[in-house]
Protein backbone atom coordinates (compact mmCIF):
# COMPACT_ATOMS: atom_id res chain seq x y z
CA UNK A 1 0.00 0.00 0.00
CA UNK A 2 1.40 3.35 -1.13
CA UNK A 3 1.98 6.02 1.92
CA UNK A 4 -0.21 8.97 -0.06
CA UNK A 5 -0.12 12.58 1.21
CA UNK A 6 -2.61 14.97 0.21
CA UNK A 7 -1.30 18.76 -0.45
CA UNK A 8 -3.80 21.82 -0.79
CA UNK A 9 -2.31 24.86 -1.76
CA UNK A 10 -3.27 27.94 -0.66
CA UNK A 11 -3.76 32.19 -2.31
CA UNK A 12 -1.58 32.67 -4.99
CA UNK A 13 -2.52 29.83 -6.79
CA UNK A 14 -5.66 30.75 -8.00
CA UNK A 15 -6.65 30.70 -11.81
CA UNK A 16 -9.70 32.03 -13.87
CA UNK A 17 -11.39 28.72 -15.00
CA UNK A 18 -10.36 26.76 -12.03
CA UNK A 19 -12.71 24.32 -11.66
CA UNK A 20 -14.94 24.35 -14.00
CA UNK A 21 -14.49 20.84 -15.76
CA UNK A 22 -15.11 19.10 -12.26
CA UNK A 23 -18.13 21.29 -11.31
CA UNK A 24 -19.41 20.12 -15.23
CA UNK A 25 -18.53 16.42 -14.26
CA UNK A 26 -19.90 15.71 -10.57
CA UNK A 27 -23.01 16.52 -9.19
CA UNK A 28 -21.32 16.94 -5.61
CA UNK A 29 -18.51 18.85 -6.95
CA UNK A 30 -21.38 21.54 -8.25
CA UNK A 31 -22.55 21.01 -4.19
CA UNK A 32 -19.79 22.38 -3.20
CA UNK A 33 -19.67 25.49 -5.41
CA UNK A 34 -23.31 25.83 -4.32
CA UNK A 35 -22.41 26.09 -0.87
CA UNK A 36 -19.25 28.62 -1.01
CA UNK A 37 -22.16 31.03 -3.02
CA UNK A 38 -24.66 30.50 -0.19
CA UNK A 39 -22.10 30.83 2.37
CA UNK A 40 -20.08 34.21 0.90
CA UNK A 41 -23.35 35.97 -0.74
CA UNK A 42 -21.89 36.31 -3.67
CA UNK A 43 -21.43 34.11 -6.78
CA UNK A 44 -17.85 32.51 -5.98
CA UNK A 45 -18.49 30.15 -8.18
CA UNK A 46 -18.44 32.17 -11.37
CA UNK A 47 -15.44 34.39 -10.19
CA UNK A 48 -13.47 30.70 -10.51
CA UNK A 49 -14.93 30.42 -13.42
CA UNK A 50 -15.32 33.21 -15.24
CA UNK A 51 -13.27 35.96 -13.05
CA UNK A 52 -12.13 38.39 -13.31
CA UNK A 53 -8.99 38.21 -12.00
CA UNK A 54 -9.36 40.97 -9.79
CA UNK A 55 -12.36 40.27 -8.16
CA UNK A 56 -11.21 36.93 -7.88
CA UNK A 57 -8.08 37.57 -5.77
CA UNK A 58 -9.88 39.86 -3.37
CA UNK A 59 -8.99 38.22 -0.11
CA UNK A 60 -12.42 37.99 1.01
CA UNK A 61 -13.49 35.92 -2.34
CA UNK A 62 -10.13 34.24 -2.86
CA UNK A 63 -10.11 32.49 0.13
CA UNK A 64 -13.58 30.56 -0.41
CA UNK A 65 -13.16 30.06 -4.09
CA UNK A 66 -9.25 28.63 -3.75
CA UNK A 67 -10.85 26.33 -0.59
CA UNK A 68 -14.19 25.31 -3.36
CA UNK A 69 -11.57 23.87 -5.98
CA UNK A 70 -9.40 22.20 -3.19
CA UNK A 71 -12.42 20.35 -1.74
CA UNK A 72 -13.82 19.83 -5.12
CA UNK A 73 -10.72 18.20 -6.15
CA UNK A 74 -10.40 16.59 -2.76
CA UNK A 75 -13.96 14.94 -3.67
CA UNK A 76 -13.39 14.08 -7.15
CA UNK A 77 -10.19 12.03 -5.78
CA UNK A 78 -11.89 10.49 -2.97
CA UNK A 79 -14.91 9.56 -5.71
CA UNK A 80 -11.80 7.45 -7.31
CA UNK A 81 -11.35 5.56 -4.50
CA UNK A 82 -8.34 7.55 -3.66
CA UNK A 83 -7.78 8.22 -0.18
CA UNK A 84 -4.47 9.69 2.30
CA UNK A 85 -2.51 8.77 4.69
CA UNK A 86 -1.69 12.11 5.34
CA UNK A 87 -3.28 16.04 4.80
CA UNK A 88 -1.50 18.88 5.20
CA UNK A 89 -1.76 22.42 3.19
CA UNK A 90 0.03 25.71 2.77
CA UNK A 91 -1.66 28.47 5.14
CA UNK A 92 -5.21 28.77 3.58
CA UNK A 93 -4.52 25.18 2.57
CA UNK A 94 -4.58 24.09 5.83
CA UNK A 95 -8.29 24.61 5.98
CA UNK A 96 -8.66 21.96 2.82
CA UNK A 97 -7.05 19.71 5.01
CA UNK A 98 -8.69 19.68 7.99
CA UNK A 99 -11.76 18.58 5.83
CA UNK A 100 -9.37 16.00 4.41
CA UNK A 101 -8.73 14.65 8.05
CA UNK A 102 -12.41 14.95 9.09
CA UNK A 103 -11.41 17.44 11.46
CA UNK A 104 -14.24 19.73 10.29
CA UNK A 105 -17.06 19.53 7.82
CA UNK A 106 -17.30 21.09 4.12
CA UNK A 107 -19.35 23.28 4.99
CA UNK A 108 -17.76 24.19 7.92
CA UNK A 109 -14.22 24.75 5.91
CA UNK A 110 -16.03 27.00 3.96
CA UNK A 111 -17.50 29.07 6.48
CA UNK A 112 -14.12 29.27 8.26
CA UNK A 113 -12.38 30.40 5.08
CA UNK A 114 -15.33 32.86 4.38
CA UNK A 115 -14.47 34.47 8.04
CA UNK A 116 -10.76 34.01 7.60
CA UNK A 117 -10.97 36.02 4.17
CA UNK A 118 -13.16 38.87 5.94
CA UNK A 119 -11.23 39.20 8.93
CA UNK A 120 -7.56 39.42 7.18
CA UNK A 121 -9.45 41.94 4.66
CA UNK A 122 -10.65 44.27 7.52
CA UNK A 123 -7.11 44.25 8.91
CA UNK A 124 -5.55 45.32 5.60
CA UNK A 125 -7.42 48.21 5.13
CA UNK A 126 -6.66 49.01 8.69
CA UNK A 127 -2.52 48.67 8.17
CA UNK A 128 -0.98 48.82 4.98
CA UNK A 129 1.35 45.68 4.61
CA UNK A 130 3.75 44.41 2.13
CA UNK A 131 5.51 40.57 1.28
CA UNK A 132 8.77 39.67 0.22
CA UNK A 133 10.17 36.52 -1.17
CA UNK A 134 14.12 36.12 0.31
CA UNK A 135 15.30 33.59 -1.67
CA UNK A 136 19.55 32.40 -1.37
CA UNK A 137 19.17 32.52 2.65
CA UNK A 138 18.58 29.96 5.33
CA UNK A 139 16.23 30.77 7.60
CA UNK A 140 18.65 31.37 10.58
CA UNK A 141 20.29 34.21 8.26
CA UNK A 142 16.73 35.69 7.33
CA UNK A 143 15.60 35.40 11.11
CA UNK A 144 18.73 37.28 11.86
CA UNK A 145 18.07 40.13 9.24
CA UNK A 146 14.61 40.25 10.71
CA UNK A 147 15.84 40.98 14.17
CA UNK A 148 18.04 43.63 12.70
CA UNK A 149 15.21 45.08 10.92
CA UNK A 150 12.86 45.18 13.93
CA UNK A 151 15.81 46.81 15.87
CA UNK A 152 15.61 49.78 13.59
CA UNK A 153 12.18 50.71 14.42
CA UNK A 154 10.44 50.84 10.94
CA UNK A 155 7.98 49.04 11.63
CA UNK A 156 6.39 45.13 11.80
CA UNK A 157 8.46 42.98 10.48
CA UNK A 158 8.38 38.69 10.70
CA UNK A 159 8.70 35.37 8.91
CA UNK A 160 5.39 34.57 7.10
CA UNK A 161 6.83 31.07 5.68
CA UNK A 162 9.39 29.22 5.23
CA UNK A 163 8.70 27.74 1.55
CA UNK A 164 12.18 25.92 1.08
CA UNK A 165 15.85 25.60 2.90
CA UNK A 166 16.56 28.87 0.78
CA UNK A 167 12.85 30.39 -0.18
CA UNK A 168 11.28 32.39 2.58
CA UNK A 169 8.94 35.06 2.71
CA UNK A 170 9.10 38.06 5.06
CA UNK A 171 6.19 39.88 5.86
CA UNK A 172 5.15 43.46 7.67
CA UNK A 173 5.27 47.01 7.27
CA UNK A 174 6.14 48.80 3.94
CA UNK A 175 9.63 50.15 4.88
CA UNK A 176 10.65 47.56 7.32
CA UNK A 177 10.09 44.67 4.28
CA UNK A 178 11.62 46.64 1.79
CA UNK A 179 14.88 47.68 4.12
CA UNK A 180 15.34 43.76 5.02
CA UNK A 181 14.62 43.10 1.51
CA UNK A 182 17.68 45.24 0.31
CA UNK A 183 19.68 44.16 3.21
CA UNK A 184 19.28 40.16 1.83
CA UNK A 185 20.22 41.88 -2.04
CA UNK A 186 23.49 43.34 -0.28
CA UNK A 187 24.25 39.57 0.66
CA UNK A 188 23.68 37.91 -2.54
CA UNK A 189 20.09 36.85 -2.46
CA UNK A 190 17.21 37.77 -4.58
CA UNK A 191 13.99 39.72 -2.90
CA UNK A 192 11.29 39.52 -4.92
CA UNK A 193 8.01 41.77 -3.79
CA UNK A 194 4.93 39.64 -3.49
CA UNK A 195 1.44 41.33 -5.10
CA UNK A 196 -0.33 40.71 -2.05
CA UNK A 197 -2.94 43.41 -0.22
CA UNK A 198 -1.79 42.44 3.24
CA UNK A 199 1.06 41.61 5.49
CA UNK A 200 -0.18 37.79 6.01
CA UNK A 201 1.02 35.90 9.09
CA UNK A 202 2.21 39.20 10.99
CA UNK A 203 1.38 41.29 13.58
CA UNK A 204 -0.36 43.56 11.34
CA UNK A 205 -3.57 41.15 11.27
CA UNK A 206 -3.46 40.51 14.82
CA UNK A 207 -6.30 42.30 15.33
CA UNK A 208 -8.54 39.72 13.70
CA UNK A 209 -7.12 37.06 16.34
CA UNK A 210 -9.46 37.06 19.22
CA UNK A 211 -12.56 37.86 17.17
CA UNK A 212 -11.55 34.68 14.37
CA UNK A 213 -10.39 32.72 17.75
CA UNK A 214 -14.18 33.77 19.14
CA UNK A 215 -15.23 32.33 15.85
CA UNK A 216 -13.45 29.20 15.51
CA UNK A 217 -14.30 28.06 18.97
CA UNK A 218 -18.25 27.77 17.52
CA UNK A 219 -17.81 24.96 15.50
CA UNK A 220 -17.16 21.12 16.57
CA UNK A 221 -13.29 20.08 15.81
CA UNK A 222 -12.92 16.22 15.88
CA UNK A 223 -9.99 14.18 16.06
CA UNK A 224 -8.12 13.73 12.45
CA UNK A 225 -9.00 10.92 10.42
CA UNK A 226 -5.92 10.87 8.62
CA UNK A 227 -2.76 12.45 10.12
CA UNK A 228 -2.46 15.98 9.78
CA UNK A 229 0.72 18.09 10.07
CA UNK A 230 0.11 21.46 11.00
CA UNK A 231 1.91 24.72 9.73
CA UNK A 232 2.72 26.13 13.36
CA UNK A 233 4.20 22.90 14.64
CA UNK A 234 4.93 21.09 11.52
CA UNK A 235 4.22 18.04 13.11
CA UNK A 236 1.30 16.22 14.37
CA UNK A 237 -1.64 16.42 16.66
CA UNK A 238 -4.63 13.83 17.53
CA UNK A 239 -6.59 15.93 19.52
CA UNK A 240 -9.37 18.41 18.14
CA UNK A 241 -9.45 20.88 20.57
CA UNK A 242 -5.97 21.38 20.27
CA UNK A 243 -6.10 21.71 16.54
CA UNK A 244 -8.51 24.38 16.74
CA UNK A 245 -5.90 26.32 19.38
CA UNK A 246 -3.23 25.57 16.64
CA UNK A 247 -5.86 26.72 13.63
CA UNK A 248 -5.98 30.40 15.86
CA UNK A 249 -2.48 30.62 15.92
CA UNK A 250 -2.25 30.21 12.28
CA UNK A 251 -3.26 33.36 11.12
CA UNK A 252 -0.53 35.18 12.91
CA UNK A 253 2.33 32.40 12.99
CA UNK A 254 5.19 31.59 10.59
CA UNK A 255 3.91 29.00 7.76
CA UNK A 256 6.59 26.01 8.53
CA UNK A 257 6.38 24.04 5.08
CA UNK A 258 10.03 23.54 4.82
CA UNK A 259 9.28 21.38 8.05
CA UNK A 260 6.70 20.01 6.73
CA UNK A 261 7.89 18.41 3.83
CA UNK A 262 10.55 17.26 5.31
CA UNK A 263 8.46 15.46 8.63
CA UNK A 264 6.80 13.46 5.28
CA UNK A 265 9.62 12.48 4.52
CA UNK A 266 10.70 11.01 7.59
CA UNK A 267 7.39 9.75 7.68
CA UNK A 268 8.31 7.48 4.59
CA UNK A 269 5.45 9.73 2.62
CA UNK A 270 6.43 7.43 -1.33
CA UNK A 271 3.17 9.69 -3.11
CA UNK A 272 2.66 13.44 -2.93
CA UNK A 273 -0.36 14.47 -4.56
CA UNK A 274 -1.42 18.40 -4.80
CA UNK A 275 -5.08 19.04 -4.77
CA UNK A 276 -5.78 21.81 -5.69
CA UNK A 277 -5.61 24.86 -8.70
CA UNK A 278 -2.04 25.27 -9.60
CA UNK A 279 1.49 23.71 -8.99
CA UNK A 280 3.20 25.94 -6.60
CA UNK A 281 3.70 23.02 -4.09
CA UNK A 282 5.03 20.76 -6.50
CA UNK A 283 7.37 23.27 -7.17
CA UNK A 284 8.47 23.40 -3.63
CA UNK A 285 8.10 19.83 -3.21
CA UNK A 286 11.18 19.42 -5.62
CA UNK A 287 13.50 21.91 -4.01
CA UNK A 288 12.26 20.12 -0.08
CA UNK A 289 12.36 16.32 -1.27
CA UNK A 290 16.06 14.90 -1.36
CA UNK A 291 17.16 13.98 -4.98
CA UNK A 292 17.79 10.31 -3.93
CA UNK A 293 14.33 10.26 -1.74
CA UNK A 294 12.32 7.54 -4.01
CA UNK A 295 8.92 9.63 -4.44
CA UNK A 296 6.36 10.21 -7.17
CA UNK A 297 4.88 13.74 -7.06
CA UNK A 298 0.87 14.52 -8.73
CA UNK A 299 -0.83 17.63 -9.23
CA UNK A 300 -5.05 17.36 -9.31
CA UNK A 301 -6.39 20.46 -10.66
CA UNK A 302 -8.75 19.21 -13.09
CA UNK A 303 -10.53 15.67 -14.92
CA UNK A 304 -7.23 14.95 -16.87
CA UNK A 305 -4.81 15.57 -13.94
CA UNK A 306 -7.25 13.15 -12.35
CA UNK A 307 -7.33 10.65 -14.82
CA UNK A 308 -3.28 10.52 -15.21
CA UNK A 309 -3.56 9.95 -11.30
CA UNK A 310 -5.75 7.34 -11.35
CA UNK A 311 -4.01 5.65 -14.56
CA UNK A 312 -0.98 5.91 -11.92
CA UNK A 313 -2.12 4.32 -8.98
CA UNK A 314 -4.68 2.01 -10.62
Amino acid sequence: MKKIAFLFPGQGSQTVGMGFDLFQEYDFVREIFAAADDIAGVPISQYCFKGPMDTLTETVNLQPAVTAVNLACLEAIQHAGITCYFSAGHSLGEYSALASARVVSMADTLRLVFKRGELMHRESLKHKGAMSAIIGLDIQAVDALVQVGRSTGTGVLAVANHNSEQQIVVTGAPEAVAAVSETAKSRGAKAIPLKVSGAWHSDLIKGAEDEFTAFLNTFPFSSPANTLIHNVTADRCEDGKAIQRLMARQLCSPVRWYDTIRCLVSEKVDVFVEVGPGRVLTGLLKKNVPADYDHRVFAVSNMKTLDTLMSALS
